[in-house]
This record gives structure tokens, C-alpha cells and sequence, in this order.
């Protein structure tokens, strides 16, 4: 499987990864590094670095918000010639796809499948589309 690290303010990506491992089963090529409170750019990059330099360029990294200091960190080593595929917005349905596409080799349609996975549920509800004998 693919490598990926999940950036975050705080212990989201953990809990994240955490999250996913309930659905998924344990997650070895799956990174986390924590932007903790006490903590800066210089921190959050020295362990950005410790995480990505046994992986030899072979990861794709999620972060949590755009224009956050974990993306912006990630994107400025970008910009300084390391080849990585970072996205923003990262979710559950993402990291399930990401891993489901990795197992069988599928492309992978993470971002498709994590916008689609955003759904008004009430909207769902009052259409009747949701059929209790479907359960």
C-alpha cells in the first residue's frame, strides 16, 4: 500500500487514523503528525521530516485545512522540490477510499468520494428516499 500522512492541527489526524483503524483494521503505511499548541512551524516541520525521510519520496499527505499551518508547512516543502501529492480537507471517506484504491490497485477517487460523502441527511429523510426495511 501507499503511504499516507495525515497532518493536523492538534490530535485530529490521530483520532482520524484511530477512527478509520475501527473500520479498516491497523493502518501501517498510515503516518500522523500533530501540530500541537505549544508547538510552531519549526517543531511541526522538524517532525514533518522525521516521519517523511525513511519514506523515500513514496507518500501522499492529507491535512486538515487549507491555509493551516500543517498544509502551508507541507506545501513549502513542495515548493522547495519534494514530489508529494498533498490535499486538504481530509475526511474519513477519504482515508477509506485512499486505502480501499491502494489495496486493489484501483485509481484512486478519494476527493470524489469524500465529497460525495457529504449529504444532508435530513434532505434525505424528508424525500423519503430512506427505507427502513433497506436497514
Amino acid at each position: 500500500m501507499n503511504n499516507l500522512i495525515l497532518v493536523s492541527h492538534g490530535d485530529f489526524c490521530k483520532e482520524l487514523k484511530n477512527s478509520a483503524e475501527m473500520i479498516l483494521g491497523p493502518q501501517e503505511n498510515i503516518y500522523t503528525v500533530s501540530l500541537l499548541p505549544n508547538e510552531g512551524e519549526k517543531e511541526f516541520s522538524e517532525k514533518f521530516e522525521a516521519i517523511t525521510q525513511h519514506l523515500d519520496g513514496d507518500y501522499t499527505v492529507f491535512a486538515d485545512l487549507m491555509g493551516g499551518t500543517p498544509c502551508n508547512i507541507a506545501a513549502k516543502k513542495i515548493m522547495n522540490g519534494s514530489a508529494f501529492n498533498l490535499y486538504a480537507g481530509m475526511n474519513m471517506p477519504m482515508i477509506i477510499s485512499f486505502v480501499n484504491a491502494s489495496l486493489v490497485g484501483n485509481t484512486q477517487t478519494f476527493v470524489t468520494d469524500a465529497r460525495e460523502s457529504i449529504v444532508k441527511v435530513n434532505d434525505l429523510l424528508a424525500v423519503g428516499n430512506f427505507d427502513e426495511e433497506d436497514e
